[in-house]
């Protein structure tokens, strides 16, 4: 009952993620820090997505500019807990959904109590400055805690994440390949194939030939056949047998399938040569896609990174994503470089019972391919001393469907990106400053000013009431400068644009809520990436210019 309640309550975010996405989100457990509109916000479309709990740490009182910038507040909440209202207004959102406050500031609470981080898997940290996240980040990593640093400024924002290793097995990116080994059929799908006659006198029959069977059918006859069809009423030898040695093989070889663009072309005409009129979709659809035969969709570079990366090399710690990965790169190498075919097939223009037939032929296959790599799963679990078993088939059979775009994702702690031990980063730093996303990465040097601003004078930038201070614009601009330079000489690296320094102060440090739910919305959204392991997550630190509605990613690489 349960069960079916949840898929009635999530039922658009399960065609997204699907149930096993949602069980994730369901076992997860979020930590948010500082209860302001950003975190709110953020916090807010986690519990409405289902997340199992949060906890706020907030040692604020709810003030009145909070009910300024934070909707969730109003007047009654006046000197209250700022982490006990928000909590209560969260949760009454989603009552399924545990939560819990913790009134202390969460500077102190890093500092007094490093190990209450252990419990979360994801731990949101908004509006604080760079050195109560440094040591954050060394405390999350030490626990295997995931962090995302979200940050609202006036109308500027960035968001930030840190971890120390992330697979992606569900990337979903915005285009797939087709795999539908044209260029290398199994026996099952061969035989098919040879089932169909491409000259068969039903005219609606013909035209209903699914394309894969078309090519299937001319690829076979191109590499026995030469692709030259009769002549003079009788039929061509055999390519081994004709005079003609051009793109031939050896005595009883198969021909190469098409290389040259004239080879191509010639492929091409033997198509066409079956089609009996031009609005035959069918063969349309086999033109198209005649090059799915020459050119099958190779292992992608980052695929290929996997294979080669250190950590699959197994032990018994081993996470399962890499247990998979180094059972799959024994799959390909046993298969001359074919990863598992998937089980999928695009539209075809053809029958119903002929595109069902072809579509389990393939799904046919695909369990065959999964079989295959559980099994070096569980040859591979045992050589490290780990149950066989452990790994189950659901899992197995996801990575496969998903072979091809798995990807790892490798964050930079923050400690090697600020402060001033961070020399590093400063060459490329000065690179984006004078390159097309010069104005987003002024920007970031001027957020992360803003808060060594903080750390010298105890107040940010501009965050007195009245008129701009010249001097705090001086300030924020010698930081910035010493920030770009690295301790280098400043009069030889790029400079601040005037008007974006002066305008960071005239920002005050001011929390937006119109800014903070955008930057709360892309948190949230990478949250959910994280933990479901779909989509891939930012890399780098998002920039959000809400001055001229446009974002970059600034990446140290």
């Amino acid at each position: 009952m349960v069960a079916i309640q949840n898929s009635q309550k999530y039922d658009r975010q399960l065609r997204i993620w699907g149930e096993h996405g949602q069980k994730a989100l369901e076992q997860a457990r979020v930590c948010l820090l500082t209860a302001g509109p950003t975190g709110t916000e953020a916090l807010k479309n986690l519990v409405l997505g289902g997340i199992g709990s949060f906890t706020v740490v907030d040692g604020a009182t709810v003030e009145a500019h909070d009910l300024g910038n934070n909707y969730f507040l109003d007047r009654s909440h006046l000197g209250t807990s700022r982490a006990q209202a928000v909590t209560v207004l969260l949760q009454e959102l989603n009552e399924s959904v545990a939560a819990r406050f913790v009134e202390e500031s969460p500077a102190t609470l890093i500092q007094s109590n490093a190990k209450f981080f252990s419990e979360f898997t994801l731990v949101i940290a908004t509006q604080l400055p760079e050195s109560v996240l440094l040591q954050l980040d060394s405390v999350c990593r030490q626990y295997g805690c995931q962090l995302i640093v979200a940050r609202s400024y006036g109308l500027m924002g960035l968001i930030r994440i840190s971890a120390s290793e992330h697979s992606v097995v569900e990337s979903k990116p915005d285009n797939t390949v087709d795999d539908l080994r044209l260029h290398k059929p199994w026996k099952e799908l061969r035989e098919f194939a040879e089932g169909f006659d491409l000259d068969m006198e039903d005219a609606m029959l013909h035209k209903h030939i699914p394309y894969a069977v078309i090519l299937l059918q001319a690829a076979q006859k191109w590499q026995h056949w030469g692709g030259r069809e009769e002549k003079g009423g009788e039929e061509a030898a055999p390519v081994a047998m004709q005079a003609d040695g051009e793109g031939q093989g050896g005595a009883g070889e198969p021909r190469a399938l098409p290389r040259t663009a004239k080879e191509r072309s010639e492929f091409k005409a033997l198509i066409s040569a079956h089609q009996r009129h031009i609005d035959e979709d069918n063969f349309k659809e086999a033109l198209a896609a005649a090059y799915k035969v020459w050119s099958p969709p190779p292992v992608g570079s980052e695929l290929q990174a996997i294979f080669s990366d250190p950590a699959i090399q197994l032990s018994h710690a081993s996470l399962d994503f890499w247990v998979l990965a180094a059972a799959l790169k024994l799959f390909v190498e046993e298969g001359e470089g074919d990863l598992p075919v998937d089980g999928s097939i695009p539209d075809m223009h053809s029958l119903t019972d002929f595109y069902v037939a072809l579509q389990r032929i393939y799904l046919s296959k695909a369990d065959a391919d999964v079989a295959a790599v559980q099994q070096h799963v569980s040859d591979l679990l045992k050589s490290i001393g780990r149950d066989p078993a452990s790994i189950p088939l659901t899992a197995v059979k996801l990575f496969c469907k998903n072979a091809r775009n798995l990807r790892v994702v490798r964050f930079k702690p923050l400690s090697e990106e600020l402060g001033t031990g961070a020399p590093t980063c400063i060459p490329a730093l000065q690179r984006l400053m004078t390159s097309s996303d010069g104005s987003h990465a002024a920007l970031y040097v001027l957020l992360r000013a803003a808060d060594q601003f903080f750390s010298q004078f105890q107040h940010y930038p501009g965050s007195f009431p009245g008129d701009v201070d010249d001097d705090d614009v001086a300030r924020l601009k010698s930081l910035a400068g010493s920030i770009v330079s690295g301790g280098g000489s400043p009069s030889q690296s790029p400079s601040i644009p005037d008007d974006l320094t002066a305008e960071l102060c005239r920002f005050g440090a001011s929390e937006l809520h119109c800014v903070a739910a955008v930057i709360g919305g892309v948190a949230s959204q990478e949250a959910i990436k994280l933990i479901t392991k779909q989509f891939v997550p930012v890399s780098g630190t998002l920039i959000y210019n809400g001055i001229s509605q446009s974002s970059s990613v600034i990446k140290f690489s």
